[in-house]
């Protein structure tokens, strides 16, 4: 196999497990994220390490800050040393700190550590999804980043599920994490290939491609692009965040009789998964751009119609739909990415898409939680969450339409790169 210095992408030899482990990568994420609100209320109850309320804000703030971090540095790392390397060394740094964190002594220790795990942990997604749309053709490239993002509704369910067997015992949540993060890397290492062009260029003796500066995302034909998919990726992660985080307690302020909030989670969670598998259908069939801006649209929708009083049966019906939308709308916009701008600044791109939009995730929840504390989350939360998405559609409008490459196009660009390194040899 040998690189080329257009799309298509290398393709590799052993796609399947290539997917199989991008989606197991993004499994350990969502694991991991939500290990520590699962054990929370046990940590709360016995005040572990000195951490109350105050503190545990804290650590969780810090975490999403440490994610940000990561999701930042890891596009020009992997456009320039390569998917493998960076996807397995971002799941080797949160698993090893993930293992320490039952053992931190004080509140310094485990913020520290949850802030470098942060780090790996949002590192991991952008790699993995970057290595997931170069093993596909690019006709599939929305199906694939949607389908690998069912992981993280997964690790979450999983944890969920877990989290019943385990506790009180809170610690064996983060140890079967990290262990099992561990675990997984001597496979990477036997069956992950490397997708990067200019590593497969380097060590085939090849010229190397011209190295592509961080800025290269702000010139044209990108700029706009660029800052449109940035303000969706913030909207769209700023809604996630801010529904899974706040969402039980508005609709119990709203008077409804719900059972637990693990339900309601569960329901949402269950949502997105059904809606990254059609979204990715969908994208691919229908252009995914335009599936972007339908699916936010949906998303402000049904955001608006929670607002309503309505029975409990259909309440749980809104709100699985209303996980359909929001959570796979987000991705989207990545697929786009990933199949819009060159495999020179594509992990680039997609890490500060992805970096930014976790801003929002920090955003989406204080904003939520200032509207709860001054009581009046119902209704002005589910407005406040449609219009966010409305901005969202807004920004996808605005993202140029000649971008997104056909197949036919990805073809041909690689052939025409074919042709060219052939006259130069």
């Amino acid at each position: 196999m040998t690189a080329t210095t257009g799309d298509p992408t290398p393709r590799v030899a052993t796609p399947g497990w290539t997917r199989a482990l991008c989606w197991a990568t993004v499994t350990l994420e969502g694991f991991d994220i939500v290990a520590l609100s699962a054990s929370l209320p046990t940590i709360l109850g016995t005040e572990h390490a000195g951490i109350g309320k105050a503190e545990a804000t804290f650590i969780t703030t810090i975490s999403l800050v440490g994610i940000l971090v990561g999701a930042l540095l890891v596009g020009p790392i992997s456009d320039r040393i390569g998917r493998k390397v960076s996807l397995m060394g971002s799941i080797a740094l949160f698993s090893v700190l993930t293992l320490l964190v039952p053992w931190a002594p004080d509140v310094s220790a485990f913020a520290a550590l949850r802030f470098f795990a942060g780090i790996g942990l949002g590192a991991c997604m952008p790699a993995a999804l970057t290595m997931m749309s170069e093993t596909v053709r690019p006709s599939q490239r929305a199906r694939g980043t949607t389908l690998a993002m069912t992981g993280y509704h997964t690790g979450a369910m999983l944890t969920a599920l877990l989290g019943l067997v385990v506790m009180p015992t809170w610690e064996w949540l983060f140890i079967i994490g990290g262990v099992v993060g561990l675990a997984v890397l001597p496979v990477m290492w036997v069956k992950l290939p490397e997708t990067s062009e200019r590593v497969l260029a380097r060590r085939s003796g090849e010229p190397e491609s011209q190295r592509v500066p961080l800025s290269a995302v702000l010139r044209q034909p990108f700029l706009v692009a660029s800052v449109a998919t940035w303000v969706a990726s913030f909207m769209g992660l700023l809604l996630v965040y801010g529904l899974i985080s706040w969402l039980p307690t508005i609709m119990s302020e709203a008077g409804y009789k719900l059972s637990t909030s693990l339900v309601m989670l569960f329901l949402l969670n269950l949502g997105g998964v059904a809606g990254l598998v059609l979204a990715g259908f969908v994208g691919d069939a229908r252009g995914i751009r335009p599936s972007a801006i339908g699916w936010f649209f949906g998303a402000a929708v049904f955001l608006g119609l929670l607002s309503v009083k309505m029975p409990t049966l259909l309440l749980d019906v809104a709100v699985f739909v209303t996980g359909v939308f929001v959570f796979s709308a987000q991705v989207l916009v990545y697929a786009w990415i990933t199949r819009s701008y060159p495999s020179d600044i594509r992990g680039t791109a997609l890490g500060l898409s992805s970096g930014i939009g976790r801003v929002g995730s920090i955003v989406g929840p204080t904003i939520t939680g200032a509207l709860v504390t001054a009581g009046i989350a119902y209704p002005w939360g589910f407005y406040f969450f449609s219009a966010v998405a409305l901005l969202a559609v807004a920004a996808m409008i605005a993202v140029p339409r000649g971008l997104e490459r056909s197949e036919a196009q990805h073809e041909a660009a690689g052939s025409r790169s074919h042709d060219t390194k052939e006259v130069h040899s």
